[in-house]
């Protein structure tokens, strides 16, 4: 057997280099004949046919240079709960509400199924630990919110055992009011900057006019219901990185808004409740003039420029501007935060059962 093996015929290194080297040669010669036809056939052209291709290509690298400035709506893979406002409810870049599927506005039929059903796929996923209160929330939400006193009542969800209190003092979210506080005059010579497009039409892109018994009302969104608004954002971009510098600002569920939000002389806002209780409405003071007031469960309180005041919205809550013209608007930037007395875990677990709809 070794003798055999012995025997088998071995090829030879030095005789097949020869043969390697001859395959490489004629492979240079290919490529070589390759770019030299392709020269050539770049002098046959013609100069129109040059001309044509350099723009395309300048308008491939614009394109591509536009399309890299788009911030990314940022939301959850998963089945939609609440769908966001059509196309017919556009104008001047921004959305009207108009949609009978908005989370703000109606109650859907059917909506605690979707929310357990949300859950459910939640707990699958990461787990169940932390979710006793959620799960408490959804199982019994139609008792919490029909029970509620006419005080407070949130119109979408009630998360219960949160302490609850008209307006919170600073320390509830100390780090992002003294952060706001501090970009103050930031986020007030890029408001001004904006506020000058005023004096030009009626209504600039970007703005959204709400609806008031008298008076004008109108907001200036980043984020709204949860979703990035690029081209605001791009307006203000020293406001919007701050945005990102804020701790507890909710960005990713249906309930997270942050805005400009401006009160012409005359204005009242008829009294109203806000969707839920997990979050903490923050109003940082830009111009407040005298005349101005925010009342939120039967309590008044007023703004002050540089100032954040901190106030439940599930709460009955109004605000109006009774001072002269020569006044001026009442503005405020306004950012909602998580409430202190949620977890991490539940807020995570909220963030994906309010994702916003695709």
């Amino acid at each position: 057997v070794i003798r055999a093996v012995c025997t088998l015929p071995v090829p030879s290194f030095p005789k097949m280099l020869p043969e390697w080297l001859v395959a490489w040669s004629w492979s240079l010669d290919g490529l070589r004949d390759g770019v030299a036809t392709a020269i050539q056939s770049v002098r046959d052209c013609g100069s129109s046919a040059v001309v044509t291709v350099a723009c395309l290509l300048v308008l491939f690298v614009w394109y591509c240079y536009h399309v890299g400035r788009e911030q990314p709506r940022p939301y959850v893979s998963v089945n939609s709960l609440l769908q966001g406002v059509d196309a017919s409810g556009l104008q001047n870049g921004s959305v009207y509400c108009q949609s009978p599927e908005c989370v703000r506005c109606t109650h859907h039929e059917g909506l605690n199924q979707k929310l357990y059903h949300n859950l459910q796929d939640y707990a699958k996923r990461y787990s169940w630990s932390g979710m006793g209160r959620i799960h408490k929330g959804i199982r019994e939400q139609g008792r919490y919110l029909s029970s509620r006193p006419s005080i407070q009542k949130p119109e979408v969800f009630f998360l219960p055992d949160l302490p609850t209190t008209p307006y919170f003092s600073r320390e509830a979210q100390k780090h992002d009011v003294e952060l706001l506080e501090r970009n103050f005059q930031t986020i007030l010579c890029e408001f001004e900057t904006l506020y000058k497009a005023f004096s030009n039409c009626s209504l600039p892109q970007g703005w959204k006019v709400n609806s008031t018994p008298s008076g004008e009302w109108f907001t200036f969104y980043f984020i709204n219901q949860g979703v990035c608004v690029p081209r605001n954002c791009r307006k203000c971009p020293r406001t919007y990185r701050l945005l990102g510098s804020l701790r507890t600002c909710i960005g990713n569920n249906v309930f997270g808004n942050a805005c400009i939000s401006v009160l012409s002389p005359g204005t009242v806002i008829t009294e109203h409740y806000g969707p839920t209780n997990i979050r903490i409405r923050c109003h940082l003071g830009l111009k407040t003039p005298s005349g101005c007031e925010l009342v939120v469960g039967g309590e008044p309180q007023c703004w002050a420029e540089g100032r954040c005041l901190l106030f439940d919205d599930s709460f009955l809550h109004t605000a109006f501007h009774e001072g002269s013209a020569e006044d001026g608007p009442r503005v405020v930037f306004m950012v909602d935060l998580w409430h202190p007395n949620v977890a991490a875990a539940e807020r995570q677990a909220l963030d994906f059962i309010f994702a916003p709809g695709r």
